[in-house]
């Protein structure tokens, strides 16, 4: 009964935050500081930044499963929680470079284009759909509620596993058409 009641608590923040965050993403994407005449320097140098966390993401999420699967469990919700770390780290600097800098426009042509939009779209879809499964999963966790926490992880996992490598693969793909 308890477990219950710590995921009802939680489910109204669950919702809150699975429609906030993705809003607030997305209105602060379209706010340039430069643009409304503020005085700040691109922060050009964060792409290999945030590329490189979304890297570390996707093998500490692999690690966490490692552990949990080898009965460590203590290392497994240390990892979750590094993990969650990163990809909170990951948007914060995301956001930061993209309300201080203009977009990058990919510039492949052919094929390449159509792999790029498609990993892009999968990845965008599929990052804002991983927030209501990460915060289940790990309230359910917290509440203890192991069978059902491990039904969602076996969900969350691979989808945030794909966001996370997707994300590294986007950045590969644009890479070569950043204005530094």
């Amino acid at each position: 009964m308890k477990e219950q009641n710590l995921e009802q608590k939680y489910n109204k923040w669950i919702v809150l935050l699975s429609v906030a965050i993705p809003l607030v993403v997305a209105l602060l994407f379209g706010v340039n500081l430069r643009k409304l005449g503020f005085d700040v320097k691109p922060l050009s140098f964060l792409p290999p930044i945030y590329a490189t966390i979304n890297g570390i993401t996707a093998v500490v999420l692999i690690a966490a499963v490692m552990a949990i699967k080898n009965g460590r469990v203590k290392l497994h919700e240390n990892l979750m929680k590094t993990a969650i770390g990163c990809s909170i780290a990951f948007l914060g600097m995301y956001v930061a470079y993209h309300m201080t800098s203009d977009s990058t426009k990919f510039g492949g042509e052919g094929l390449i284009q159509y792999v790029y939009y498609f990993i892009l779209i999968t990845h965008i879809i599929l990052s804002i759909a991983i927030i209501p499964l990460v915060l289940i999963t790990y309230v359910r966790a917290l509440a203890q509620v192991f069978d059902k926490h491990k039904k969602i992880a076996k969900i969350t996992f691979p989808i945030w596993l794909y966001v996370a490598i997707t994300g590294v693969i986007v950045y590969l793909m644009i890479a070569p058409y950043y204005v530094y």
